[in-house]
């Protein structure tokens, strides 16, 4: 059985390895598609399943009152993953893979900003998400890890982390949405 030490050392390997994989320029591009969106007053929409749901619940609160701080308001985001009366609705009655699609439907206008986690880019309800914003001219951004999977071929803003790793990717959700954060912190809104 491999000491913890190991189990330490490996994960650290791979995180660090995710990090220095990092594009700057990516994390410049969602930078800027979430000032853009807090300057317009557009609404921003967050979804993921597991471990990316909690994410993106985390990088709300970031968006709401993290990056606004130090002005008179935060970002205007949803994480679609928040409201359990929605989504067990949702899945029972019309699909589990429509979660997600139904809400955009329902709520986003056109240059609302969607950004799926997910840590395959795989799973339907994502992707069905993805289809259901483009459709209504909502703009979409993917943050991805293993090989990218659907979410990295249909969207055209993303950020993909090449790790065979479920929890390296979800760490990196969160360290790419800090960066965003702190940066945002330091921009002015006059609304």
């Amino acid at each position: 059985m491999k000491s913890i030490e190991n189990n330490i050392r490996d994960y650290q390997l791979k995180l660090k390895r995710a990090i220095d994989e990092i594009s700057s320029q990516d994390i410049e591009n969602l930078s800027n598609s979430l000032y853009e969106s807090w300057k317009n007053n557009n609404k921003i929409y967050i979804c993921g399943n597991g471990g990316s749901a909690g994410n993106a619940n985390h990088i709300v609160n970031d968006l709401i009152y993290g990056a606004g701080i130090s002005n008179k308001k935060g970002l205007n985001a949803e994480s679609l993953s928040a409201n359990p009366s929605v989504l067990t609705c949702l899945a029972n009655d019309i699909g589990y893979e429509n979660i997600y699609s139904e809400q955009i439907k329902v709520k986003a206008k056109k240059n609302d900003l969607l950004i799926v986690l997910s840590g395959s880019g795989n799973s339907s309800n994502i992707l069905n998400a993805i289809h259901e914003a483009k459709k209504r001219g909502v703009r979409i951004f993917s943050i991805v890890g293993f090989d990218g999977g659907e979410c990295k071929k249909i969207c055209e803003n993303h950020i993909h982390f090449k790790i065979n790793d479920m929890q390296i990717s979800e760490d990196m959700q969160l360290i790419i949405f800090h960066i965003c954060m702190k940066w945002l912190s330091k921009k002015k809104i006059d609304k």
